[in-house]
């Protein structure tokens, strides 16, 4: 087979993200870590002390609103009610003093960050509102002839504190279940020393170090076995439920657990660089990586600040040039000036950022690059390296063809009890598919390899071979050729069985193609997305694969590094590609293309080049990632126009041009107005399906 294929030796369950990576015996190289992503090592805790500051704000906020709610005069004459007693205003001040310090200072000095950059954004919309709705109110309580702003103000500040306490909640959520996986490490680890043995924390292990792991014990770190077999339980990294066998030479995860044998492991990662920690990493990673949408809400808000200060200013002067008192011109610049602020749109992107990335989440899509997700919903083409990806890159039965006093049963039977004994991929396929028909596993009474030809043995008092066509041929055994040939171009390797010297059947397998990748290809042509196979394997083998899946272009034999220049070419003929590979030669494909996918099972180096990671292995995720991305694409720009939507016929109506007509807002009916356009955009958000 194809060159990729020898890579998968000594591979039985490859399908998981490190079982890939850590078994890859010629790729030493595919252990190494980009350390890229390191200054976000601290990144988790930080975001939970800010998701729990701002929980802690919101709170404290929120309850102190509900007297300045109650002590405000708009509130009691819209609410019809009269709650007064000595200094109440004075108690409204002090209360709203305290909310706009205390619950204010995010965004005050947000604000400060963002004028110190010259770049004002959401921040300083926001301050520009509570500044000025705080400034007037206090006027007003010490002798200013006007209403003051305060339950505006402690609304304002309320909402804001809620929209970044979700925003950032939401983002902890996706890293949340990667947070677990890393408590789940052990504290401490049993390090062999002078034949000794001492506990120590895992912190303190070095490379090198020899551990003894008990059955049934969590492994501590990333490392080699070097003494004794055990199974291994990978399913809170995986999602394989079936326990691994490994003995001697394999690799270990740190957080799998130990099923019955001890195991002496030699430490080969710790700490940062486990496979744990690099995926905890490329997870922050992600949610460093600002969306293209968020910058247009940020562009929006800085538009709002200009139009907010310049209304207002406008506003002033056009009510003092009507000829009314400075009072009533200020209250409504005042008025403008905070209705400007919109907090829907504090709320607009990171409500759905929030939803979608929970969704991808859920569907085991780790979005690493989210402006690439969101351009994801223009791509036309997919292109697809074939082994591991369309493909399972395990070998499996496809025909068995017999001579007629033999059954076919009989056949896999004897030939499987002598395969049993090897550890060769064929052999590996041979008994997997053997065992998937329920074909007891025969312990041969002689076995012997006949080096560079098959093997021999006596099973059921029979003479059994296992041998290539070659030997055949060398015998003079007859067999039927046209068939032989067929299955060869087909790319399939052919195994054929010897019976006391008699030819009894031929044994056809074939790299299992994955279920999945039909339906995958199946939705594109139906989402007119063009599908394409590049891959180094055979012509032969690329084009059985490629007529059995329906793929529109296949590319075959294709070197390593030709892989990002054929990239590069269907890129230049105007289309938007996607790249989904799981190799070492797939990473400078996956860079170059318009979206990387890795898939979970894949090297470390193809993982640390893609935008999107598939956790699941399955190719019909790659119509999941561009459905979702239109969806959310469509979910923020409909939120944008209800957000901003609101200011733009607010702020004309505020500021008293209608005023003619009798149309000019009050401040209770805009913070009614407000509240609406909130609401809508965060159940617009919340209707985000999968």
């Amino acid at each position: 087979m194809g060159t990729k294929n020898e890579t998968h030796q000594h591979h039985h369950e490859h399908q998981h993200h490190h079982e890939h990576q850590h078994q890859d015996h010629k790729h030493p190289h595919m252990n190494h870590h980009h350390e890229k992503g390191n200054a976000h090592g601290s990144h988790g805790s930080h975001h939970g002390h800010m998701v729990e500051d701002f929980k802690k704000r919101f709170s404290i906020s929120l309850a102190l609103s509900i007297p300045v709610f109650f002590l405000s005069p708009m509130i009691q004459s819209l609410l019809r009610f009269q709650f007064t007693f000595p200094y109440d205003s004075l108690v409204l001040f002090l209360i709203s003093s305290f909310v706009f310090f205390y619950g204010g200072f995010p965004f005050l000095k947000g604000a400060y960050d963002e004028l110190k950059q010259k770049n004002p954004g959401m921040m300083t919309l926001i301050a520009l509102a509570i500044v000025v709705a705080y400034i007037y109110s206090t006027l007003t309580v010490f002798g200013l002839t006007g209403m003051d702003f305060y339950w505006e103000l402690v609304t304002l500040i309320d909402i804001m504190l809620l929209g970044h306490w979700l925003e950032m909640k939401s983002i902890m959520g996706a890293s949340n279940a990667l947070e677990q996986l890393v408590k789940l490490m052990p504290a401490e680890a049993h390090l062999i020393k002078d034949n000794d043995m001492i506990d120590v924390p895992v912190s303190e292990l070095v490379t090198g170090d020899k551990i003894l792991v008990k059955p049934g014990e969590r492994i501590p770190v990333d490392g080699v076995i070097v003494k004794g077999h055990s199974t291994i339980d990978e399913s809170m990294l995986t999602g394989e439920s079936v326990p691994i066998d490994k003995g001697q030479g394999d690799e270990v995860t740190g957080g799998s657990v130990n099923g019955d044998g001890a195991l002496t492991v030699e430490v080969k990662k710790t700490g940062e660089e486990s496979y744990l920690s690099q995926v905890v990493k490329m997870v922050k990673e992600a949610q460093e990586s600002k969306s293209k949408t968020q910058d247009l809400s940020d562009r929006a808000a800085k538009w709002l600040f200009y139009i907010a200060l310049g209304a207002g200013i406008l506003t002033l002067v056009g009510w003092l040039m009507a000829g009314y008192t400075f009072n009533y011109a200020l209250e409504r610049m005042v008025t403008v000036m905070i209705i400007a602020c919109p907090h829907a749109l504090g709320l607009a992107v990171p409500l759905v950022i929030s939803t979608s990335t929970g969704i991808s989440a859920r569907k085991g899509l780790l979005i690493r690059n989210r402006s690439q997700f969101e351009e994801a919903r223009r791509i036309n083409a997919v292109v697809f390296d074939k082994t591991g990806t369309l493909t399972k890159g395990e070998f499996g039965i496809t025909d068995i063809i017999t001579h007629d006093q033999y059954h076919e049963e009989d056949v896999l039977k004897l030939v499987a009890a002598l395969e049993g004994q090897s550890e060769h991929p064929i052999a590996k396929g041979i008994i997997s598919s053997a065992k998937e028909k329920g074909i007891e596993i025969l312990e041969p009474q002689e076995f012997e390899y006949m080096r560079g030809k098959g093997i021999k043995g006596k099973v059921d008092g029979k003479e059994v071979l296992a041998v290539s066509p070659g030997y055949l041929k060398e015998h003079n055994i007859s067999f039927p050729n046209e068939k032989y040939q067929q299955l060869s171009k087909e790319g399939k390797t052919v195994i054929f069985s010897i019976i006391d010297g008699q030819f009894a059947g031929m044994i056809a397998l074939a790299d299992q193609i994955r279920e999945s990748a039909k339906k995958a290809i199946d939705k594109l042509n139906e989402m007119n997305i063009q599908s394409i196979m590049l891959t180094g394997d055979n012509r032969q083998v690329a084009h059985y694969v490629g007529k059995k899946l329906g793929l529109n272009e296949i590319f075959a034999e294709v070197l390593p590094h030709e892989k990002a220049d054929k990239i590069k070419e269907i890129k230049q003929k105007g289309n938007k590609v996607a790249m989904t590979g799981d190799g070492v030669n797939d990473a400078p494909a996956l860079a170059n293309a318009d979206l990387g996918i890795a898939i979970g099972a894949g090297t470390d180096v193809a993982i640390e080049t893609a935008d999107v990671i598939l956790v699941n292995s399955n190719p019909l995720d790659v119509v999941g990632i561009i459905d979702l991305s239109k969806k959310t694409y469509r979910k923020m720009i409909q939120n944008l126009w209800w957000a901003a939507g609101y200011n733009i016929i607010a702020i004309p109506l505020a500021s008293g041009i209608f005023y003619k007509y009798g149309l000019v807002l009050s401040p209770a009916v805009g913070a009614i107005l407000m509240s609406l356009s909130t609401i809508i955009v965060a159940i617009n958000a919340k209707l985000l399906k999968e």
